[in-house]
């Protein structure tokens, strides 16, 4: 029996691939390589270069494959890019997540562990953010996001199909040795756009510096790579359990803003980052930071990379022996 990696060539997808294979697991891999990359995956896994728009591909996939559990994690993920295309946002995240459900359906029913957002809560009224808080996307990839964890409870009413939905928060860091990383085209990520900062000597432009934060600047909960991972691993041992369908929300707990991560990343790098103050960006909420208690009681999982140097550490050996990325 198999493990499908949806979009396991992408950043997160290449970690969890990864981490699955090292733990032994038979892994399957569909990427339609528009924006992961063929090297981020080792070339023992079995890779289709296919996509979720094609149903028949997809099909013929699952005929060859004996798949026990699917980890989806293909989508588009750029806000600002999904303001402007809001039709490719919906056909690619709903349309495909629909796609690959039926063939699913069609071979068994296998459960899913699905990758969404904290783009569903949109702006939030409280902090820490809890999984009942309202959900008001403000980006058509947010609100495609929504759409699949809703479609998601229609198919297992329908057919018994077992679900979790993961909201990451912000995801950063790479794989211990630096042998993977976060390699986007175009970057919008803070983290690697301020070690591309530090590498270029060019200075960071810092979005709003008047938010009621304590430092002015908005405050975000960044999640190792590797401890976002581990949640799935401990999300595959809950639903092979039996567990139910449920969704939590992964990341530290606790935010940084701006200004600690620029510091961070001085401390890291030794570089003098310089930072340019610039004005907010429309939509950007003042501060994003999970409520993890769901998840460490449920799942049993907690996060292990506590400080942002350690985040950025590992980012920085990627960087460094990757300057023009894969």
């Amino acid at each position: 029996m198999s493990i499908l990696v949806t979009g396991g060539a992408g950043y997160v997808g290449s970690h969890c691939v990864a981490a699955l294979h090292a733990a032994g697991e038979d892994v399957v891999v569909l990427d339609d390589l528009l924006r992961g990359h063929r090297a981020a995956v080792n070339p023992k896994i079995r890779l289709y270069a296919g996509s979720l728009n094609d149903p028949v591909y997809v099909g013929d996939m699952f005929r060859r494959e004996r798949i026990e559990a699917v980890f989806h994690l293909a989508s588009l993920s750029l806000v600002g890019e999904s303001m402007k295309k809001p039709g490719r946002y919906f056909l690619n995240n709903v349309a495909g997540a629909v796609n690959l459900l039926e063939v699913m359906c069609t071979h068994g029913c296998p459960p899913i562990i699905f990758s969404s957002t904290a783009a569903v809560y949109g702006h939030p009224t409280t902090t820490p953010i809890r999984e009942d808080a309202l959900k008001r996307p403000t980006s058509p990839y947010g609100e495609s996001k929504l759409m699949v964890e809703n479609v998601l409870k229609w198919y297992d009413a329908a057919y018994g199909l077992r679900h979790v939905a993961l909201r990451y928060f912000n995801v950063a860091g790479a794989a211990p040795g630096g042998e993977i990383g976060e390699d986007h085209r175009p970057e919008t990520h803070l983290i690697p756009i301020v070690l591309r900062a530090a590498r270029e000597k060019t200075p960071v432009k810092v979005f709003g510096t008047d938010y009621q934060t304590p430092d002015g600047t908005c405050v975000r909960d960044y999640i190792h790579i590797e401890d976002l991972i581990g949640a799935h691993l401990a999300t595959l041992r809950y639903l092979r359990d039996g567990g139910a369908s449920d969704v939590f929300n992964i990341g530290l707990g606790h935010g940084f803003s701006v200004r600690e991560i620029i510091e961070a990343a001085r401390r890291v790098t030794g570089a003098d980052i310089p930072a340019e103050a610039e004005p907010r960006r429309p939509g950007d909420p003042a501060e994003l930071v999970a409520s993890t208690e769901k998840a460490e009681r449920v799942l049993g999982w907690k996060p292990e990379h506590l400080t942002p140097d350690e985040i950025i550490a590992s980012a920085w050996r990627w960087h460094r022996g990757h300057s023009e990325g894969y």
